[in-house]
């Protein structure tokens, strides 16, 4: 493999190994591709030059139109073409057109396209008649003073053995009176044989008188791992070492020499690949924008460079760069009117991955209207997995082009001849394309414009490929054939055919032993009727191995349950993985209008029991009753409203949260009837407003009580302070508190308050100066 830096520090590979290897197409498509030519090679041509020129005699109009192509085409690979239609060709004209236009001229062209031709058949191997017709004249282009030509017959010689041609070509290295570049084509085509006796010729040709053959050759056998001495005596030992060795562990050698060569240049290439590749990267990434639109047009244009390159590599790096964009989680918008052109177009490049990749970006693209020409690629790819990628990509070309408000547009017949291929890839035993038919067939199934009839035949080849697949022990195709089916009776325009067709196979597939199927089955019943699948599922599958179907049933219930549901999934509280979702879902029931004051009473009541199987979190309990109490609210249930403040009151307090506790307090406060229920709860709501704290508040509080009466050291409002300054909150000062509280304006006399307050004076004064360092004497 050699590494060649052209144009804009690109590079370019050519391997090379014991023979050149180039890829053959069959004659009938070469007619085919000259015929398509014609046009270039008009009856205005000029005419060919003398020493190429056939005699007009009895050439059939095919052989005409190769011989003119190979001397007159418009493209080396058309010429080719031509040579190699000739090359197998029964008419003795062609052999002669052939071996004249490897004569010495000045059309070097048609020359280097017959070479290529008989180097491509060497290569695979076709059977030439009477190929020894073209020894001759490929060793004369390596006595004539053209390098590239001599190169490009050299390569093509060998298509024959080396006893074929050994002599005649040693004639030519070792004959002093022909050109020393005559000589030196020779040492290249000796060096290019694998076979022992070339090798030897070149060690006898290290001792020639001239010095460029000598060095010639010293270097082929270098390149060959053979190293040889100066003078003559050592170069007869290395003979004699590659005669004893024999010809097959020379040729072991020499091919494991050339294999350490080409993963040595493949490390050189990749780095180098790599260094270009990253380079654009850095370009890339670096343009700003001048967005039009939304599209960032810079950027477009450097893809669109790079999408044209001749080179697949660079290619293939632009078509990542789009893909990327396209499958991110914020896409980006390129300038389609600039890229959708040559992207549709790379879908025919000679590169399969170019291919390949361009397939799977268009199934991303459907606005590029390029669904006629993938349809017309699929008939003629030649790769399975190009192919099937190329399907994708045109269905979702033809789903795109029959929404309702695309601008791009498609015939009918496109629409049909995609879902007839649909029915041949659903048909297939691989499971993969089974799958990739069925979503094709949901996506042109999701849009009008199809007969009653056509839609019940398409949806028929899905229900009859489920059918073949439901004795097999893998579920994975029956699971994606469900998927697809469940799409459809979501938010097909067919779906209440779809609907109805596939209901029974849902429901039947409910019982079968694959998670995936049983999955995808509860997906479909939920698409047809909520209500419907939440009454088939919750009597066998709330408790279902799969955790994604407990799941399902458990959100189902959520959305469309009732108060039956509350038993089944109480259960769950506390005790599985699901328990969260479940409580999540009783809540929704609780606040649904199926629930009232009475079912969450009863309810709460089940919850506090000592008995209750579910025990709740405080957090849970806080949810619950914050329900309640709007449920009470809005029956009005007094009684009820009464009972759920207490608990929230108390919940609140247990919990820490103050705030909420003392409004919950405040409103049992207001709502208390008689003096000793207003008694018995002053004492926590004035707590609740010291540990807020608010401190206003409780001031209020405790002046409010003092208008009435003097406060006895044993009252539930100085017990409620003393506790409060006795274990006060964590980072509290009670001394502010005892400082508005000392501040209350006094009606009259108070005598027992105001020795309660001088007595909080000098505890908290002493607990001050306890807690105060000792001064150490000087």
């Amino acid at each position: 493999m050699i590494v060649e830096l052209t144009g804009k520090n690109f590079f370019r590979v050519v391997r090379m190994s014991t023979k050149r290897l180039y890829p053959v197409i069959p004659l009938v498509v070469l007619l085919l591709v000259i015929g398509c030519q014609q046009a270039g090679i008009g009856a205005d041509r000029p005419a060919l030059p003398a020493n190429e020129a056939i005699a007009e005699i009895e050439l059939d109009e095919q052989l005409k139109l190769a011989r003119d192509a190979l001397f007159k085409g418009s493209s080396e690979q058309m010429r080719i073409n031509a040579a190699t239609v000739m090359l197998f060709s029964e008419e003795p004209s062609a052999r002669k057109i052939l071996l004249d236009a490897l004569k010495p001229s000045k059309n070097s062209a048609a020359q280097g396209a017959v070479c290529k031709a008989l180097s491509q058949a060497g290569a695979a191997h076709k059977p030439i008649k009477q190929k020894g017709d073209f020894i001759q004249p490929l060793l004369d282009i390596l006595t004539a003073d053209d390098f590239v030509g001599a190169k490009l017959a050299v390569e093509a010689t060998l298509l024959f053995e080396y006893e074929q041609i050994s002599k005649r070509l040693e004639k030519i290295a070792t004959d002093t009176s022909l050109p020393v570049k005559a000589r030196l084509n020779a040492i290249y085509a000796l060096k290019l044989q694998p076979d022992m006796k070339a090798a030897i010729k070149l060690i006898d040709l290290v001792g020639d008188s001239e010095m460029q053959i000598a060095a010639a050759a010293e270097e082929g056998l270098n390149s060959l791992g053979i190293q040889v001495g100066k003078d003559a005596e050592a170069r007869k030992e290395t003979i004699n070492q590659l005669k004893r060795q024999g010809p097959e562990v020379f040729l072991r050698n020499r091919l494991i020499r050339q294999e350490a060569q080409m993963r040595e240049l493949e490390t050189e290439l990749n780095l180098l690949q790599g260094r270009y590749l990253s380079a654009l990267d850095r370009i890339y990434n670096g343009i700003g924008g001048d967005a039009v639109d939304g599209e960032n047009t810079a950027k477009g244009k450097f893809l669109a460079e790079h999408l044209r390159s001749s080179k697949a590599t660079v290619k293939l790096w632009a078509l990542e760069k789009i893909y990327q964009d396209r499958r991110g989680t914020q896409p980006k918008k390129l300038p389609t009117k600039l890229l959708g052109h040559i992207l549709v177009n790379l879908i025919f490049d000679q590169d399969r991955d170019v291919r390949l990749k361009t397939a799977k970006l268009l199934s991303l693209m459907g606005e590029l209207n390029s669904a006629e020409k993938l349809l017309g690629q699929h008939k003629t790819e030649q790769y399975d997995d190009v192919r099937t990628e190329i399907f994708v990509a045109l269905g979702a070309a033809c789903s795109y082009a029959f929404l309702p408000d695309s601008p791009v547009k498609i015939s009918p017949e496109i629409r049909k001849q995609t879902l007839e291929l649909a029915s041949e890839y659903l048909a297939e035993q691989e499971p993969k394309k089974a799958q990739k038919g069925a979503e094709v067939i949901k996506k042109l199934l999701e849009h009008d414009g199809l007969t009653s009839t056509d839609v019940g035949k398409y949806l028929g080849w899905l229900v009859e490929r489920y059918q073949q697949e439901k004795d097999k022990a893998d579920g994975t195709l029956r699971r994606e054939l469900l998927n697809a089916m469940a799409d459809l009776c979501a938010q097909s325009v067919y779906k209440a055919q779809s609907r109805k067709l596939f209901k029974p196979l849902f429901e039947e597939a409910l019982h079968d032993a694959t998670n995936l199927v049983r999955e995808a089955a509860v997906d479909g019943l939920v698409y047809i009727d909520r209500a419907m699948a939440l009454k088939i599922l919750r009597t066998d599958f709330v408790n279902d191995p799969s955790i994604v179907i407990r799941k399902k049933v458990i959100e189902l219930a959520g959305e469309v349950g009732g108060k039956s549901d509350l038993v089944w999934l109480a259960k769950k509280i506390g005790s599985t993985t699901e328990s969260d979702l479940a409580w999540r879902a009783m809540l929704k029931i609780f606040k649904s209008s199926s629930s009232d004051a009475a079912v969450l009473n009863e309810w709460i009541g089940k919850f506090d029991s000592a008995n209750a199987q579910s025990k709740l979190s405080d957090e849970q309990k806080l949810s619950l009753l914050e329900i309640a109490e709007g449920k009470a609210e809005s029956e009005n249930n007094l009684k009820m409203l009464e009972g759920i403040r207490k608990k929230l009151a108390e919940l609140y307090k247990r919990s820490g949260k103050f705030r909420q506790a003392a409004d919950y307090f405040g409103r049992l406060y207001k709502m208390a009837e008689t003096g000793e229920e207003k008694e018995r709860i002053l004492p926590d709501l004035l707590d609740a407003y010291l540990r807020w704290p608010n401190v206003e508040g409780a001031v209020r509080l405790v002046d409010n009580c003092l208008l009435v009466q003097d406060l006895e050291p044993n009252s539930p409002v100085v017990l409620s302070i003393d506790s409060y300054f006795t274990h006060p909150p964590v980072g509290a000062d009670p001394n502010v508190v005892l400082a508005a509280l000392t501040k209350i304006n006094i009606p009259g006399a108070r005598p027992m308050w105001q020795k309660q307050l001088k007595y909080w004076i000098d505890r908290l004064s002493w607990i001050e100066n306890r807690n105060k360092p000792q001064e150490t004497d000087k």
